[in-house]
């Protein structure tokens, strides 16, 4: 068994991030003798344009993240995306297999298709690109949300694609979803995402954090009268993230009345801060430390390189037969 997964360094990673990505690719990884692999999908991150020196400063997040998480760094390989040419390559063979009409069904272009200004030549390519992530590294596990489940069919249709067209090369990789594997709310009800300005994240400042909770927009009920919790985006969250003894006792203020908003927000809050106390400690750490995170993203790229190359250069010989591989 090999695991991989990657996060998109758009921004800090946040609760959809850690609960629906790196917590499960984590625990994972631990039954697996192979090293896994985890890379920060700075290419895929470009798709939005981001500021150069804020993009820097992701980047890091995203690695003292990881790290923050429990990401074992002498087992498991974490790896820049960007610095590992060979995926470049690959997704340019793997263009060249994949119909247009393909493309135009994948979620990212379908949501914006209507604005097609917005749509960069990235966005629309970006499930081959995430196929050339997976398939370059042979990996059997993909740890994702169930919003990923398209991308990982496209890349194994083209690995039975590249297979059945040249020579038996690519492993078929599988999902692989948290059991009752939810998609993790956002403030504002819809999907957590960072397309969406709908985020929460444990590494925030608690300023920041506490600041962008109270703004969470609420019902217009009285205060007096029950408040339905099912609707309710501050309970959404908080029971995404309580023991079911916290959501029970939480789900009860609401119906009993009395219960302001603000109250549940602050419980909200105190809730991330309580939970994720050891995580934020050691993000923060990380973070005033950049040189580390260099060297760790260093070694991370000489181990992924080591089992990149030859897949690409058997790849290379598939295509060009006649060809010495170099």
């Amino acid at each position: 068994m090999r695991i991989l997964t990657g996060i998109q360094s758009s921004n800090i990673p946040h609760l959809g991030n850690i609960l629906g990505a790196i917590s499960p690719a984590l625990q994972l990884a631990k039954t697996s003798k192979q090293p896994s692999l985890f890379f920060i999908a700075d290419l895929h991150a470009l798709t939005s344009k981001p500021n150069t020196t804020q993009h820097t400063h992701f980047i890091h997040a995203n690695v003292a993240a990881w790290l923050a998480c429990g990401l074992d760094i002498n087992k498991d390989i974490l790896y820049r995306q960007s610095h590992l040419p060979q995926v470049c390559e690959l997704a340019w063979y793997l263009n060249c297999l994949t119909p247009y009409n393909e493309l135009t069904k994948a979620h990212a272009f379908k949501e914006k298709s209507q604005n097609l200004p917005q749509v960069n030549l990235g966005l629309f390519t970006y499930p081959v690109l995430m196929a050339a992530d997976i398939l370059l590294y042979q990996p059997t596990h993909i740890p994702v949300g169930t919003d990923q489940l398209q991308h990982i069919e496209m890349a194994r249709d083209l690995a039975k694609r590249f297979n059945q067209q040249y020579s038996n090369i690519f492993t078929l990789p599988k999902a692989y979803l948290k059991p009752h594997n939810a998609t993790l709310p956002g403030t504002d009800g819809r999907k957590m995402s960072k397309s969406y300005h709908n985020t929460l994240s444990p590494f925030w400042p608690e300023k920041d954090l506490y600041n962008t909770i109270k703004a969470i927009p609420t019902a217009s009920t009285p205060l007096a009268k029950p408040q339905n919790p099912d609707t309710c985006p501050i309970f959404n969250l908080y029971k995404c993230l309580a023991s079911q003894a916290e959501t029970t006792t939480m789900r009860e203020k609401y119906l009993a009345g009395g219960y302001g908003y603000m109250r549940a927000k602050k419980a909200l809050f105190e809730l991330i801060i309580t939970k994720f106390a050891t995580q934020r400690a050691t993000f923060n750490r990380y973070m005033q430390d950049p040189q580390t995170l260099q060297t760790i993203l260093a070694n991370g790229q000489e181990r992924a390189q080591a089992i990149a190359q030859p897949n690409l250069q058997a790849v290379r010989q598939a295509l060009y037969p006649t060809t010495s591989p170099t």
